[in-house]
């Protein structure tokens, strides 16, 4: 008697700390994973490089990366000539310049189309409402907007199949949870980048967002990041 084939997952993977964590939470849970990058535009396209390391790393089905460009509307300090990547900036209310436009909703409909080809059920993004910038397109009712909407806009929906999840194990997770459940995992972190202004080594620059909040969560599990830093400040645990 044949046992039941392994579940397909398709896993949107930047290269960076969580989405590399999603995938290894959909590889535990025994999905064969099929992951989707973006070159888009950003300036810290080296991130590719990572995700292409990671995928080879952790066996995934297939790789690919997208080619499309949102730098053509800018609006972004991500995507922007114009627009600088702040540092050190003080934490407020306002969703700060990094927030690319429709990022989310651009990534997770190529996903979407991507699994109904490939017939999978699940799609995986790595967004996190805890430690985040405060992107809108991170929130749990935003990704359960979207997921109604998927079941709404597909043939196979449609047809009566298997309605699609949109699966964000971290949604609730804190980084330094993020990494100690990673850590756990088997995840090596020095694979990763997260930075939004890296240096043309891909060294981080330890000043942005995503470097503060990397380097926060590390210290409060009680380790070293493995990143390469130009300024690595000091952080408190």
């Amino acid at each position: 008697m044949s046992s039941a084939p392994s579940p397909k997952a398709v896993v949107l993977l930047s290269g960076g700390l969580d989405s590399t964590t999603t995938l290894a939470i959909a590889k535990r849970n025994g999905y064969v994973v099929h992951a989707l990058s973006f070159r888009y535009g950003q300036r810290h396209a080296i991130e590719l490089e990572a995700a292409q390391r990671i995928a080879e790393r952790q066996g995934v089905a297939e790789h690919v990366i997208a080619e499309i460009d949102l730098g053509m509307f800018g609006g972004s300090a991500l995507t922007s000539a114009d627009l600088s990547v702040p540092r050190d900036a003080p934490t407020g209310d306002r969703i700060p310049v990094t927030y690319v436009p429709a990022r989310n909703t651009v990534f997770l409909s190529f996903a979407l189309g991507w699994a109904e080809v490939l017939e999978a059920d699940d799609i995986f993004i790595g967004v996190n409402a805890l430690d985040y910038s405060g992107y809108p397109d991170c929130r749990p009712e935003y990704l359960e907007a979207f997921e109604r909407l998927a079941n709404l806009a597909t043939k196979r929906s449609t047809e009566g199949g298997q309605p699609l999840r949109v699966r964000a194990p971290l949604l609730h997770l804190s980084k330094r949870e993020i990494i100690e459940l990673g850590t756990r995992l088997g995840v090596d972190y020095a694979l990763t980048t997260s930075c939004y202004d890296p240096g043309p080594a891909g060294d981080a620059c330890g000043h942005c967002d995503a470097c503060r909040l990397r380097l926060r969560g590390f210290a409060e599990a009680g380790l070293e990041d493995p990143a390469a830093y130009r300024d690595r400040p000091a952080v408190a645990r």
